[in-house]
């Protein structure tokens, strides 16, 4: 196992910077702004802003590195997120932090996907599944890290802007250092929506749900803790908490999954998701202890349901283009990102903080709802005619790269394309 990870140390430990940075720089903004008095309106288009970024860079980034090569613009990328939280610091206004978390969002796609493409062509498939697992593994700790090491200061000052910038700077000299070969351009290849949506209604219609609910949590979390009541120590863990707590969940639930029809387990999931936002909707002043429970559910269910819907597409695809489908409902769930704290922003500053699980009680339901009806319409994948379910922490943070990364397959870049 090490001698498959020495030659890519230099890859992981970039990658785990810009993961650091990025994971502190989404609690960090949210916080601040609050105490900043943004309207929660304000704080949501972060959210927005993100996920556009985040959907164009998949979309665009390919296209710089074939000018210029993966060391160059992964330098770019890197730079310019670390000058976006620079100036995020310099100009506390929502009108400038929406536009520059568009810029974060947009540079953190790109280097994820130059650096999942470099790994792609250094691993074998031997090797493959366990670099990817440490590859994972190292993302989801840099992110916690850095979520938690709000807890150490006040986010009232300077200090946590200018670390996170130093990460996504330290995040560029272990590749711009690195001896590894550089790998071929990335390349495009056309998806076809309307293909996918043939294959699998119901992960199509629960991704864009899940983009929706799954953002807004993501952007809104700390907004909602901080506005009722719990210290920053707190905010952060009812943060990262639930993130922990589904990569612990997922690979029981995908195994299960694995063995009878992936639509039931769903459906469990879903509700498990409906009863948690029914308890943060219904219970009145809470103790920190029941809130962080209340978060755990959640996060259990909503970052366990997007890889259980990629599976079942996955079952029904061809294996030459799992890549693809998976590209696809990644791009639908960016979609449903755009609007999901857009929405949940506005329930909040109409109706308080329980408005961010209002808006995820519809979602969900969606999904609960559209799901019994498929299965009324369609019959189950055999088991043993199944993909293997693959595990995904978050989904916000994951490009159409990432799937390649999992597969080997030779498709780095997916381009939308409706036929």
């Amino acid at each position: 196992m090490v001698r498959h990870l020495l030659p890519l140390a230099a890859l992981l430990m970039g990658s785990g910077f810009l993961f650091f940075a990025g994971g502190m720089n989404a609690l960090l903004l949210p916080v601040r702004g609050g105490q900043e008095g943004f309207s929660t309106l304000s704080l949501g288009l972060l959210g927005t802003g993100w996920a556009f970024g985040f959907v164009t860079g998949c979309l665009v980034v390919s296209k710089l590195v074939a000018r210029v090569g993966h060391i160059r613009s992964y330098s770019v990328m890197a730079a310019l997120a670390s000058l976006a939280v620079l100036t995020s610091l310099l100009l506390l206004t929502p009108y400038a932090w929406v536009p520059l978390r568009a810029l974060s969002g947009f540079c953190f796609a790109g280097a994820a996907m130059i650096v999942e493409s470099w790994l792609n062509e250094q691993v074998d498939s031997d090797s493959r599944g366990k670099v990817f697992g440490v590859y994972q593994m190292v993302n989801l700790t840099s992110t916690t890290a850095g979520q938690l090491l709000l807890t150490l200061g006040d986010t009232r000052g300077y200090l946590f802007f200018v670390v996170a910038a130093m990460g996504y700077s330290l995040a560029l000299i272990p590749t711009a250092v690195s001896s590894s070969r550089a790998p071929k351009p990335l390349v495009a290849t056309k998806l076809n929506l309307k293909e996918l949506w043939v294959n699998s209604p119901v992960a199509v219609v629960s991704v864009v749900l899940l983009g929706a609910s799954n953002s807004a949590f993501g952007t809104l979390a700390a907004v909602y803790a901080a506005q009722v009541g719990l210290p920053i120590s707190l905010v952060a863990l009812f943060v990262a908490m639930p993130v922990l707590a589904s990569a612990v969940i997922q690979v029981p639930v995908g195994a299960i999954s694995d063995r009878v029809d992936r639509r039931y387990v769903m459906i469990g999931m879903a509700l498990l998701a409906i009863l948690a936002d029914i308890l943060f909707i219904t219970y009145v002043d809470p103790s920190p202890e029941l809130l962080i429970g209340f978060a755990l559910m959640f996060g259990m269910a909503i970052f366990t349901l997007f890889p259980l819907a990629v599976a079942h597409a996955n079952d029904h695809a061809s294996p030459d283009s799992f890549v693809r489908t998976s590209g696809g409902l990644l791009l639908l769930f960016g979609l449903g990102s755009i609007v999901g704290p857009l929405a949940a922003g506005a329930a909040m500053g109409q109706f308080g903080p329980s408005g961010l699980f209002m808006v995820t009680l519809v979602t969900h339901a969606g999904v609960l709802l559209y799901t019994i009806y498929r299965i009324s319409r369609r019959a189950g994948v055999a088991p043993d005619e199944k993909t293997h379910f693959a595990p995904t922490p978050t989904a916000r943070n994951t490009t159409p790269q990432t799937s390649a990364l999992r597969t080997g397959d030779d498709v780095y870049f997916i381009e939308d394309e409706i036929n």
